[in-house]
Parts: structure tokens; C-alpha cells; sequence
């Protein structure tokens, strides 16, 4: 009898510890924390998560600092929950900072609880994914704290390219915390909720006297459209957590796995009529890609990556008959498609993840060059250009190109072409693959032709169309094998489904070398 009462006393002290470290940091830091929107740290990770599916690690983990009163405030779990379940029936490991505990600070014993699961992660093979919500490092541990961010970040680095890292910034993130989630491949934002900066508006007007809020310096939407630094903006904690599950979905868990392959309905030899009348006459006209890239992928859904930055140029998921492909494409209506430094930027980093988890690269080309001007010449665009060539030429997945119209000069090498290992290279009947446009190319070899000649206008009009219907045109190319098939556009869908059926076993390696030295 007395061992039954001893087991039972033993029961009710672990369920009232369970219960003292669900509280976090209490009721009332708690129902302040939800204004707005806002979730808890163990709610974020049961709206990630399958239903029933999470296990915690690490529960009744408290910090060991004892300065300025710290020994009289530990709560168990130090202000992150970690542990590891399913999205989708897949596995996933997870860490959610808690900003109800000492504001979810980066405590020694909370770098350790997140570096166990990364750890973890890592062995297993599965994606590691952080709900970040700091005020940043402990300040009362000094720089025992900023040794955890540091170990964190080496696990960064370690784990990038071998299984996904995504960040969810669900509140502040400032000065050594935004290393970690700039390291990870995809970071996400809550609008209006979570900021990101490395130096904040304080210690800007200090330094520099410049006023600037929160929003305006580190926000989502700033992060989004501007820096770059976010990929995705969501409107609430709910919205961004399913997104992150959509992300996953098109995602292997590894760089060894294949990417997932779902069943569809939609017919892998559906006829695309509409693409037929998609490209304008004039080709000063734009249109708009991502109604041609809707129209060829299953069910017309295409998960855009990087939607508000750089929209002169299209990244994202998508499948082709069940199979995740990663799409990349210029996008005529901002910049008529110009490749700039941002753009440049946005797609080499996506080709490299892409090509890193085995996901084939489809790329739509209509790009009439890279952008013109000093601010470009003056911040590097030859350096940040030749990002782009790399990722390309460096990638062993499948890599399918079609160009729509216009692949002129440099931005057609750069665009996937055949010269950068590109396996398969379709093209419209549209599509004009030439060292530049007609205009640029007559002004440049008949300069002299026409200042001679009695009406200069007519003459310039004349070497202007015979230059187009010499190079306007897909079939020289094709002529030279760069080339391989000049198809109606209402078979887009069939052609590339086709390819990627072929190229599903490819098989390619680089050059054995320790790692390249891509230009940074």
C-alpha cells in the first residue's frame, strides 16, 4: 500500500511540473503577449505540427545564472520549447522561443536545448525549423550567452545544404540573432509583429541621428520588398505557420532524399491552348509570366517564393505530374524583364537550394538584358550577375529552359542556357535568341550604311526587319543544337512534363574539390 501511495505522490509531482512548465511565464505575461494576434509558443507549434504529433525534449530545463537575482527567477524550459513530430507525416525537428520567459532571451542552457535538436535534425535528416521570438541575448549571463549564439550558427552552417533550415520570426529579433535565421533558406515574418535589424532605432539615432521606427527599419514588409532578407510576409502567427507546412510539402527531408512527389488529377498531356495567344505581336508589349507558369503546373498552383522583392524576376515551387520543381522566370511587366543585382541575388540562392535538395529547375526566359546604369555598375552588378551564372553552371539537377521571346546578349547565357549545362532547351516560335535586339545590333554594324544613305530613316527601317528575320528568331539556334525543340506554346505542359520524366534518373558530379569560391 505504501509504495501505491508513493508512485501515486510521484505522479501528481511530475503532472504539477508538467503543469508549471506549460504556464511559460505566467497568466499575465501570457494574455499580454496575445494581443494582437498572437499566439504562444506551445500554440505555434501545435498549428505547425500534425495533431497529437509533438514530443518534447528538455521540459524541466532551467538556466544556471545566479547574478543580479537571476537564482530566483528560473522557469522550467529556460524560454524555448524543443522537440521533434510531423508535418504532413514527415519529420520534423523544432525549437519556439518563449517571450513570456525573461522576454525568451538566449540563455547558455537555451542555446543547448536548440543545439540538441539541431543535432538531432541533422543526424536523422530531417528539416530543423526555428520560431524565433527573442528579445536577444541574456544580458545577466554576458558572454556565456553569446557563446550559445555561436554554436548555434557553426550547427547553421553545418546543416546548410545537407537538410532544410526554415526560420519564422514571430516577434523582435535584433543584433546576434538575426546571424542564425540570415543563414537558414527561408525566413518568414508576421506584418506589423516581428522585426529584424541588426542595429535598432535607438542606436541608430544615436550614431547617425536618423529617426526610424521598428516598421519602417526592420519590419516584414521592409524585410520583404526592400532588404530581401525575408522571403515570405504573413498577415498573422496562424497564416505563417500553414505556410510554412505548404513549404514543406515541396521539400525532401534531406540532400539524399528525392523531393515528394504527390498524386494529381490534372493531366500530364493537358493542352495549354490560351499560351498560344499569351505572347503579345509587338515585342515592346509586356505580358504577364506567371500566367504562363500557372497555366502548366498542376492544378495552376504555384507557391511564389520572394513575391515582393526583385519582381522583375519569378522564384518558386511548384509541381509537374506530382513532382516538386523549382521555377524560375523573368517577369516582362516590371523592368521588361531585366536582370538587375536584386534579381540576381533572389535567383542564385534559390537555384543553389534547389539544387542542393535534388528539385529539377524549370526557367522560363524573357529577359532582354541586364539593367543599364551607374547605381547598378557602381554596386557590383558584375559581381552579383555572375552569381547567377555560377548557380546555374554549377547545378547537376535537371535543369529544363524555355525561352518565350526575347534572350538577348550575356542574359541569355545567363538564363539557364545550353552553354551552362542546361539539359533540355525549348523555345516559342516567339522566341528572338540573339546577341541584342534588332535596334541596338543595325545601329552598331550599319552605322556608317545608313549615314550614307539618301533617306536614313527608310534605310535604318530596312536593315532593322531583315536583321529580325535573320536573328528575331528561335531557329538558328536551333541550327547550332543550342536549341533542342522549337514547340507550340499550348504544349508547354506536355514538353516539360516529358523532359523531367527523362532526366529522372540523371546522373551529374562536378569537379572534386573542397568547395568553389562563388563570387560574394
Amino acid at each position: 500500500m505504501d509504495a501505491e501511495i508513493s508512485t501515486q505522490a510521484r505522479l501528481q509531482d511530475l503532472e504539477k511540473r508538467n503543469e508549471q512548465a506549460m504556464q511559460g511565464g505566467g497568466t499575465a505575461r501570457i494574455t499580454k503577449h496575445k494581443q494582437g494576434e498572437r499566439l504562444t509558443a506551445r500554440e505555434r507549434v501545435d498549428v505547425l505540427l500534425d495533431p497529437g504529433s509533438f514530443v518534447e525534449m528538455d521540459r524541466f530545463v532551467t538556466h544556471r545564472c545566479e547574478n543580479f537575482g537571476m537564482g530566483e527567477n528560473k522557469v522550467p524550459g529556460d524560454g524555448v520549447v524543443t522537440g521533434y513530430g510531423r508535418v504532413n507525416g514527415k519529420l520534423v525537428y523544432l525549437f519556439a522561443q518563449d517571450f513570456t520567459v525573461i522576454g525568451g532571451s538566449m540563455s547558455r542552457t537555451q542555446a543547448n536545448k536548440i543545439c540538441k535538436v539541431m543535432d538531432l535534425a541533422l543526424k536523422n535528416g530531417a528539416p530543423i525549423v526555428g520560431l524565433n521570438d527573442s528579445g536577444g541575448a541574456r544580458i545577466q549571463e554576458g558572454v556565456e550567452s553569446l557563446g550559445g549564439y555561436a554554436d548555434i550558427f557553426t550547427r547553421n552552417v553545418m546543416a546548410s545544404g545537407v537538410i532544410p533550415q526554415i526560420t519564422s520570426i514571430m516577434g523582435p529579433c535584433a543584433g546576434g540573432a538575426v546571424y542564425s535565421p540570415s543563414i537558414t533558406d527561408f525566413i518568414f515574418m508576421v506584418k506589423n509583429s516581428s522585426y529584424m535589424f541588426v542595429t535598432g532605432p535607438e542606436v541608430i539615432k544615436a550614431v547617425t541621428h536618423e529617426e526610424v521606427t521598428k516598421e519602417a527599419l526592420g519590419g516584414a514588409t521592409t524585410h520583404a520588398s526592400k532588404s530581401g532578407v525575408a522571403h515570405f510576409a504573413c498577415e498573422n502567427d496562424k497564416h505563417q505557420l500553414l505556410l510554412i507546412r505548404e513549404l514543406l510539402s515541396f521539400l525532401p527531408s534531406n540532400n539524399l532524399d528525392d523531393p515528394p512527389t504527390l498524386p494529381t488529377a490534372d493531366r500530364p498531356d493537358r493542352i495549354c491552348e490560351t499560351l498560344n495567344a499569351l505572347i503579345p505581336d509587338s515585342p515592346k508589349k509586356p505580358y504577364d509570366m506567371l500566367a504562363l507558369i500557372t497555366e502548366v503546373v498542376d492544378e495552376h498552383y504555384f507557391l511564389e517564393v520572394h513575391k515582393h522583392f526583385a519582381q522583375n524576376i519569378v522564384i518558386g515551387f511548384a509541381r509537374l505530374n506530382g513532382r516538386s520543381v523549382g521555377i524560375v522566370a523573368n517577369q516582362p511587366q516590371i523592368l521588361a524583364g531585366c536582370l538587375n543585382i536584386e534579381a540576381s541575388r533572389k535567383a542564385a540562392r534559390f537555384i543553389r537550394f534547389c539544387d542542393a535538395f535534388n528539385i529539377p529547375i524549370v526557367s522560363f526566359v524573357d529577359v532582354p538584358g541586364f539593367l543599364p546604369g551607374t547605381e547598378q555598375e557602381w554596386n557590383a552588378i558584375i559581381t552579383h550577375g555572375s552569381k547567377l551564372l555560377y548557380a546555374y553552371a554549377e547545378a547537376t539537377v535537371p535543369k529544363i529552359t524555355l525561352v518565350t521571346r526575347k534572350a538577348y546578349g550575356g542574359a541569355y547565357i545567363v538564363m539557364g542556357s545550353k552553354l551552362l549545362r542546361s539539359d533540355i532547351n525549348l523555345a516559342y516560335p516567339t522566341a528572338e535568341i540573339a546577341v541584342m535586339g534588332a535596334d541596338g545590333a543595325v545601329n552598331v554594324i550599319f552605322r556608317e550604311q545608313i549615314s550614307k544613305a539618301k533617306d536614313p530613316v527608310a534605310e535604318r527601317q530596312r536593315l532593322i526587319k531583315d536583321y529580325e528575320e535573320k536573328f528575331g528568331n528561335p531557329y538558328l539556334s536551333a541550327e547550332l543544337g543550342y536549341t533542342d525543340e522549337v514547340i507550340e506554346p499550348a504544349m508547354t505542359r506536355k514538353r516539360l512534363i516529358d523532359s523531367l520524366e527523362m532526366l529522372k534518373n540523371k546522373r551529374d558530379t562536378n569537379p572534386a574539390k573542397k568547395h568553389g569560391n562563388i563570387p560574394l
